[in-house]
């Protein structure tokens, strides 16, 4: 039945990532692809989306993917399998936090945990980049760069670095988000007439 699946799955998906929306990216993607819910092209879409719209990545994501699957009921027994696991380990963490801050055992498995965090959200960063910018998903797979994609990037990094030089503050991640939105309406829409 989907729905159990789809509930299973994105439990686990909720229990065994670390790092917030984007720590659970991989997790999310090999689950998708594994079961067949999604293509890497479609998964990249809602990635896309559920970023730019509001709420929690992993929400989003599940959301999206869930309905995607099985109407509204699958978005919403996704939505409450990825959020679950964080409900009771916050309420958890909540009463005993002040124990724990003093731990230096505690302290210790914090450490230790930010590093894989890290390494999670690098390694989702590069193969989404890869994907997006080179059509690169697997070993073997032909590149092929995205001109349009790349010079994209380009112009909100240097848009990114002239505003933290002019104003010294980062851009509005919104502003970004809408302008990307709109160079990328031009280049792949009007401009040529195509789609990706």
């Amino acid at each position: 039945m989907i729905y159990l699946k789809l509930f299973f799955a994105f439990l686990k998906i909720g229990t065994f990532s670390f790092g917030g929306g984007y720590g659970m990216i991989s997790l999310i993607r090999e689950t998708v692809l594994e079961n067949g819910w999604l293509e890497e092209k479609e998964l990249l879409d809602f990635i896309a989306v559920s970023e730019s719209t509001p709420g929690p990545l992993a929400v989003n994501m599940a959301t999206f993917i869930g309905t995607s699957q099985a109407g509204l009921a699958g978005g919403l027994v996704a939505t409450i399998g990825v959020v679950l696991p964080a409900f009771f380990i916050i309420l958890f963490i909540a009463a005993i936090l002040k124990e724990f801050s003093k731990n230096k055992y505690m302290q210790g498995v914090l450490h230790g945990v930010r590093p894989a965090v890290t390494a999670m959200i690098l390694s989702t960063a590069g193969m989404i980049g890869l994907s997006t910018l080179f059509s690169f998903a697997k070993l073997g797979d032909c590149i092929e760069m995205d001109i349009r994609g790349i010079g994209i990037l380009l112009i909100l990094v240097a848009l990114h670095l002239g505003v933290k030089k002019r104003w010294n503050k980062e851009p509005s991640p919104i502003v970004m988000i809408l302008l990307s939105a709109v160079m990328g309406g031009m280049l792949w829409g009007l401009l040529w007439g195509q789609t990706p």
